[in-house]
């Protein structure tokens, strides 16, 4: 059978819809017997050997002269700066089994700008209300905002024509971590970190805050002393369960006002050190504690936080769940860094996730690997 161009979609008649819709889901039907398909299902049809040529071209002096037509190579060569990461991702998908259509209008209904195909579940197709993916394709080296992830599967496509699938979802962590917060203990702001005198043992038994100072060496008379991050620090002080030290204070200085003026030079101090990014941090790590979810500092495995989402005493503690990494909201991602955290997190048994801060408001992103 051959085709014919027509306002970018490739239309064949003849018996065409019971010959490819309605036996293998390709294309959109026109009326009768005739259907659209996609450049990108034209290209596999031909190089399946299911369709013979393509008549018709993009330049009009051919046009306008006749032409025999156009098998795999030449269709390809002509259409390739457009479709050719596509039509590795689409034919990768086929030759698993799948019925997938583009995602434009027409052939789907409410089509979403920032996907390419719809992959419907085994033994399904166009015609039923189903859908097992939403595909984005991208380049290894493409730029992918973070905004445009979340409902959709990444399908990114390397310099050797290798497809890795990373499966994004919007994530919701909660746990059901958390303590009552002592009040007002006193700590000392030294340089990057703070220490805690004296601290109640369920601050770090049972809420996993901070790190005991002398945590190898149980045994010895030593100051009972917690050392916490910033980012534990700070939060604790907005919560009024530490005393810090956050300018001149006298009798006449209120609780509340000690507590805003602890938490204030701790955050001045974390901006000192981080920068803006000090500021997101501390906003996610306040919003996992409020979830009931114990964020612990991710730095060995290159993150911001690793997450523990049951956590009932230290002396029981198991593996954590999660690595949560801090960006803005508008953060661009490169494939290729997606693809080594989610490597990174799966190697270790954990749960990739984006914290993505706008300000006040927060979403989170998961990424994982997929085999379709």
């Amino acid at each position: 059978m051959d085709g014919r161009l027509r306002d970018g979609e490739v239309v064949i008649g003849g018996d065409a819809r019971q010959r490819y819709y309605d036996s293998s889901g390709y294309g959109r039907p026109l009326g009768g017997q005739e259907i659209a398909l996609s450049r990108v299902e034209a290209a596999y049809l031909l190089f399946k050997g299911d369709l013979d040529r393509v008549v018709g071209t993009t330049t009009e002096s051919r046009t306008q002269s006749g032409d025999a037509g156009m098998d795999f190579r030449e269709f390809l060569a002509a259409e390739g700066d457009e479709i050719a990461t596509r039509f590795l991702v689409y034919a990768d998908l086929r030759d698993r089994g799948f019925y997938l259509s583009p995602a434009r209008e027409d052939w789907v209904e409410a089509p979403r700008s920032n996907t390419d195909f719809v992959v419907y579940p085994r033994g399904k197709g166009p015609w039923d209300d189903a859908v097992l993916y939403r595909i984005r394709v991208a380049d290894e080296r493409a730029d992918v905002p973070a905004s445009e992830l979340g409902d959709a599967v990444l399908a990114v496509v390397d310099e050797e024509s290798e497809i890795t699938y990373l499966e994004t979802d919007r994530a919701d962590l909660r746990g059901s971590s958390g303590i009552d917060l002592p009040r007002n203990v006193p700590a000392d702001l030294l340089d990057d970190r703070v220490l805690v005198w004296d601290p109640p043992e369920r601050l770090h038994q049972r809420g996993f805050y901070g790190q005991p100072l002398w945590d190898r060496e149980p045994n010895r008379n030593l100051p009972n002393a917690l050392q916490l991050s910033l980012v534990e620090a700070a939060y604790l002080a907005g919560e009024g369960a530490l005393a810090v030290d956050g300018g001149d204070r006298d009798a006449r200085t209120s609780d509340r006002a000690a507590t805003e003026g602890g938490a204030a030079a701790l955050a001045e101090r974390g901006r000192a050190v981080e920068g803006e990014r000090f500021d997101r941090r501390l906003r996610v790590y306040r919003a996992l504690r409020d979830r009931g979810v114990v964020p612990k500092t991710g730095f060995k495995f290159g993150a911001d936080f690793r997450t523990y989402a049951d956590v009932a005493s230290v002396e029981d503690l198991g593996h954590s769940e999660c690595l949560v990494r801090v960006l803005p909201a508008d953060h661009v991602f490169s494939p290729r860094d997606l693809a080594l955290d989610v490597r990174l997190a799966h190697g270790v048994r954990k749960r990739m996730v984006f914290a993505l801060v706008d300000g006040d408001s927060l979403s989170w992103l998961s990424v994982a690997r997929l085999t379709p």
